[in-house]
């Protein structure tokens, strides 16, 4: 660790508070400002991973504040994620790979040995970086937690780390949620917290003005700014609890993509990118009916592929997807969702269930076998109908054996090693197709015609692609922007070089 490297760490009331967002709009604006940066969370619990260029497994938001920070990401800035695998347990990886699955209380007494992990990460990043952001995980002062808490003020305390705490206005009560989080701090922790971000305010700033004031005598903290609402700036959504809030934005003569939100979804930034396209409705649902009238049917990605496959079974839909096809409505797969289509799951390594062989939808003549070794790798290849290039990654257990149809994709890049593998696999009128490949709509030209494909089963006219529109830089860049419209860029200098 050397003794210039600046470290700020952003806490929150709760989740969902928007911690993620500040965070990745500071990295870009330190970084716009010559500065080295790199974000740092100890550890996340999420089923929206990413891989880094050395094939290891990290939270999804640290690859994008990555990103914002114009750097590739690394495992050490997300040391420990944990993938719930139900009410009560969770995947654990370690500096980005698997270590094994653990109860709650297990991996509670397992903690202070992490903590050390932690640690040596963080001084890794604070080696190499001028600042590091850091990102806390929902509240600092869950009182039944908080005694082995290793995310928020222990590392806050580990390095000095002056805290910002976020609080969501737009979900009312934002002032008994700071003040009442600042009282449960102890007196050394409250030392740390410089200031505090009111975020999500909608409407007139001068109508807070009173209510400002009195925080700042209560707290005795600065408010260091408040972030307005916004809607225009696109970034990838760390939890699950915000798909239904997800805009569906159709229009006239449009296409409607249902894509199923099973009970373990995962990496479903996968379908961000509809999101941006016109005439393109995104719904997520569990309902049979949505799936009779959707124009295309996708099977997401999932931390428990046998599971959601019941679950599938369970509710009616795995006889409307099978309906639907039969109709010539277009069905993809995307990692667990392609090994589903298949005829059978092979488990006997038991690693989603309790061992044996599981019947699959049966739309793809191919079979999955599940092996105990996770393959995590950043791809690049082809399709290999249009060959049209793509890129993106692969998170999974399972090997797919293609019996009969044709595999979709060549890959021709793994990591670092050149090779020519086949992924994926299509039927042979091309309406049904699954792939490994996580971020595969990512790719612009493929992204189009697949699209064109959706509109030429409904009977609507293609649509020429014009260049891409959307460009994650350009969110980030709005968004530091934003922040320093919005926030005392001063005072946050002030914080970093411990003058305040």
């Amino acid at each position: 660790m050397t003794h210039h490297t600046k470290v700020i760490q952003i806490c929150g009331t709760g989740s969902g508070v928007g911690k993620s967002a500040i965070v990745a709009g500071l990295c870009r604006l330190f970084a716009d400002d010559g500065f080295s940066v790199a974000p740092f969370k100890a550890q996340n619990m999420a089923l929206n991973s990413a891989v880094t260029p050395e094939n290891l497994e990290i939270g999804r938001a640290q690859a994008m504040q990555a990103e914002a920070c114009r750097i590739e990401p690394t495992a050490d800035m997300n040391p420990v994620l944990l993938k719930p695998t139900g009410d009560t347990g969770c995947q654990v990886i370690l500096r980005g790979k698997p270590f094994r699955n653990m109860s709650v209380r297990e991996y509670t007494d397992f903690k202070p040995q992490v903590f050390k992990m932690v640690r040596e990460s963080l001084d890794m990043l604070m080696s190499r970086y001028d600042i590091v952001v850091i990102e806390g995980a929902g509240s600092p002062v869950e009182i039944n937690l908080k005694r082995h808490d290793i995310v928020n003020m222990k590392i806050a305390a580990a390095v000095q780390a002056p805290v910002l705490l976020v609080g969501d206005i737009d979900r009312g009560g934002v002032f008994a949620w700071l003040l009442g989080t600042m009282g449960l701090l102890t007196k050394s922790e409250q030392k740390l917290l410089k200031g505090f971000i009111i975020n999500k305010f909608r409407g007139d700033k001068t109508l807070l003005d009173s209510g400002l004031d009195f925080l700042e005598k209560k707290s005795r903290k600065k408010v260091v700014g408040v972030v307005p609402y916004f809607r225009d700036i696109r970034l990838p959504e760390e939890d699950s609890q915000f798909l239904g809030m997800k805009k569906e934005c159709s229009s006239k003569g449009g296409i409607t993509i249902a894509v199923i939100q099973l009970p373990r979804i995962s990496n479903f930034t996968d379908f961000d990118v509809f999101e941006h396209e016109e005439g393109v409705s995104l719904q997520y649902t569990t309902e049979p009916a949505v799936l009779e009238k959707a124009d295309c049917i996708i099977i997401p990605g999932t931390k428990n592929t046998c599971a959601d496959l019941a679950f599938l079974h369970e509710r009616g839909l795995a006889k409307v997807i099978r309906s639907r096809a039969k109709k010539g409505v277009p069905i993809v797969g995307i990692c667990g969702g392609y090994q589903m289509l298949g005829k059978k799951i092979i488990d006997r390594s038991r690693v989603e269930s309790s061992g044996g062989v599981v019947s699959g939808l049966a739309l793809l003549d191919a079979e999955t076998t599940f092996e105990k070794e996770k393959k995590t790798f950043q791809v690049e290849g082809k399709d290999i109908h249009t060959g049209f290039p793509v890129r993106g990654y692969e998170i999974h257990h399972g090997t797919t054996t293609i019996k009969g149809g044709e595999p979709a994709f060549l890959i021709e890049k793994r990591g670092a090693q050149k090779l020519r593998i086949k992924d994926g696999m299509r039927s042979h009128d091309g309406k049904i197709w699954g792939t490994y490949i996580h971020g595969i709509f990512d790719n612009f030209q493929f992204r189009k015609y697949f699209l064109n494909t959706v509109r030429a089963a409904k009977g609507l006219e293609t649509i020429t692609p014009e260049i891409e529109t959307h460009s994650p830089d350009e969110e980030y860049d709005k968004l530091a922007r934003l922040l320093r419209a919005n926030l005392d860029i001063m005072y946050l200098y002030k914080i970093l070089n411990g003058e305040v």
